[in-house]
């Protein structure tokens, strides 16, 4: 049988690398094997952990929750021929400030580090010990923040140095001021909604469901910024520039992969397990969860484009129509939606 319970040290274990991962003079995490490939930080047992947990729930028939791209129904603002087209014309500090703003988020993922989960095992009937949720203070936590934003105590960069590197080796250092981020970028809500659980169980359950969809358009972005950095039509005097750039972009996505393999774990397992309610009766917890699971979705995939959209275009179309033919190029704009 496959190990299911790991330590605190085993999940946030490194490889044992043969080369370093270092960019621009400066030491990021993970780094490469004897033939050159590009490990992701803290998956020398991270993975394996994943992969058994998730063996284990096929076992139970239990489904695994979807997280893909296919539950953003809403389009990307802007879409790539309308980024494209925006530098083009030398309108190039919203796609700065865009790859900015990432790397300034990642860098605030670095408090998963100092969360302290809830003891789920009180509320579940069934063991969690060998299970995602069993380890979430076990390692998955803190590796998980320490690949957002590095580790403090080290001057190793986590994804948000590497978001800077693929920014600069396009644009060059400090080509604007940096913008301001978004105070939060997931569904927040006053009232409670999941009340069969402990205050503190809910806070957390709907924290990883929220991250999850995260994750997700996270994985949008990096098809975003691979196909704009990619395209012939920009950055065509920094060729070997621009492919790196991707090259760093597609390793914070191999990163993210095992963020959204753990998430899917826990919050499957969830939803498979027997949970004693605060009222007393115990209920399956897809009962609790699914009817939030549902709003979480809508909410990134549409209602958050219904609002950020038309703020977005019309701070487009403002900046443009300040220049010359801006009413022509902001015409253009828009017959490029999608």
């Amino acid at each position: 049988m496959s190990q299911l319970i790991f330590t605190k040290e085993e999940i946030e274990a490194e490889h044992d690398y043969v080369m370093p991962h270092v960019e621009y003079d400066i030491q990021l995490h993970g780094g490469f094997d004897a033939q050159g490939n590009y490990l992701s930080p803290r998956t020398l047992n991270r993975w394996r952990a994943i992969e058994a947990w998730h063996d284990q729930l096929a076992l139970r028939g239990v489904p695994i929750v979807e997280a893909s791209t296919d539950l953003l129904t809403e389009p990307n603002f802007p879409n790539v021929d309308q980024q494209v087209l925006l530098l083009r014309h030398g309108f190039e500090q919203s796609f700065w400030d865009s790859i900015t703003i990432t790397g300034l988020i990642e860098a605030r993922g670095r408090a998963l580090a100092e969360i302290v989960a809830p003891d789920f095992q009180s509320i579940i009937v069934e063991d969690i010990s060998g299970m995602a949720l069993g380890h979430m203070n076990n390692g998955l936590l803190t590796a998980h923040g320490w690949d957002e934003g590095g580790r403090p105590e080290t001057d190793i960069g986590g994804h948000d140095v590497m978001w800077f590197v693929a920014r600069d080796l396009i644009f060059g250092q400090d080509a604007y001021p940096i913008p301001e981020a978004p105070v939060s970028i997931g569904r927040e809500k006053d009232e409670r909604e999941m009340e069969q659980l402990p205050v503190e169980h809910e806070t957390l359950i709907a924290f990883l469901m929220n991250l999850l969809m995260i994750e997700v358009r996270a994985e949008r972005a990096f098809q975003f910024y691979e196909a704009v950095i990619g395209s012939p039509e920009t950055f065509a005097d920094k060729a070997n520039e621009s492919t790196h750039a991707i090259k760093l972009v597609n390793r914070i996505r191999l990163d993210e992969s095992v963020h959204v393999a753990w998430l899917q774990s826990a919050i499957s397992e969830f939803r498979s397990l027997t949970i004693n309610t605060v009222d007393g009766p115990q209920v399956l917890g897809a009962e609790i969860i699914d009817p939030v699971w549902r709003k979480m979705v809508h909410w990134h995939a549409v209602e958050m484009h219904e609002v950020a959209r038309p703020l977005a275009k019309a701070a487009l179309r403002e900046s443009l129509l300040d220049t010359k033919d801006g009413d022509s190029l902001f015409s253009e704009f828009e017959s490029l939606a999608a």
